[in-house]
């Protein structure tokens, strides 16, 4: 039986990466899938990617008239929202004093603003017992050179999540944080500027991590499924880490 049938799912930054992948997965598990992304073309071809009944919307979670668009959509073709997952978001490396107030006010509005307002405005359509998963990091529980303002960024959504398990408990509407370690994704490999950084940067985390490999997106895909379907029933406010141990010595 699949795990998500008849279930409506909200995915952010979906075009690409960890977002797609969970798309995909559950979109085969049955869910209706809405999925976002800020580059048209990219977004048509994860949307071919993940077929079914997917829908795509265009948008940049930091733009508010974007999400009410957004979520215009859904409640045209669905009426409601089973399962959002709130994944838009990115970084990049730069040391404090590279740090400028653009690459400052860039990753914050994308993964503290966007997520802030990407749950406030699905509220009117979630439904009672929705799941809501934020996408963290353990770059928020650790400390990484050169990723100080991406870091602290990621450490605010884990804090959304232990306020927002209170603020919508009456409604008995689950928040859990999914947090990635090293993934093997587009984005992850783009924040080298050169090939031999970036094969520098695999070693590193081969020898961080426990498990000795970066990880799949497929694999943060399937946790994100357990968070979204009701085997994960009691679980509430809760961080699952997804990284090959990188985070827990």
């Amino acid at each position: 039986m699949q795990r998500l049938q008849g279930k409506v799912a909200v995915i952010t930054g979906a075009n690409s990466g960890i977002g797609l992948a969970i798309a995909q997965r559950f979109s085969a598990e049955g869910a209706q899938v809405f999925m976002t992304g800020r580059r048209q073309a990219n977004l048509d071809d994860a949307v071919r990617s993940v077929g079914g009944n997917a829908i795509g919307v265009r948008g940049d979670v930091s733009n508010l008239d974007d999400l009410d668009r957004l979520y215009a959509e859904v409640a045209r073709h669905a009426g409601r929202i089973d399962i959002l997952c709130a994944n838009a978001g990115g970084g990049e490396f730069r040391r404090l004093e590279e740090v400028t107030e653009d690459h400052f006010d860039r990753t914050f509005d994308s993964n503290v603003k966007g997520m802030v307002f990407t749950v406030q405005k699905a509220l009117p359509l979630l439904c009672d017992g929705a799941s809501v998963i934020l996408t963290g990091s353990t770059a928020g529980s650790k400390g990484t050179p050169a990723f100080s303002v991406y870091s602290a960024s990621k450490a605010a959504v884990r804090n959304f999540a232990r306020t927002w398990v209170l603020e919508l408990a009456p409604r008995g509407i689950r928040v859990n944080v999914l947090s990635p370690g090293s993934t093997s994704t587009a984005g992850w490999h783009g924040l080298a500027s050169s090939e031999e950084e970036n094969l520098t940067m695999q070693r590193l985390t081969r020898e961080a991590t426990p498990l000795g490999r970066l990880g799949e997106a497929a694999e943060i895909a399937a946790a994100a499924l357990f968070l979204a379907s009701s085997e994960s029933s009691y679980v509430n406010g809760s961080e699952l880490f997804v990284d090959g141990g990188a985070a827990q010595i």
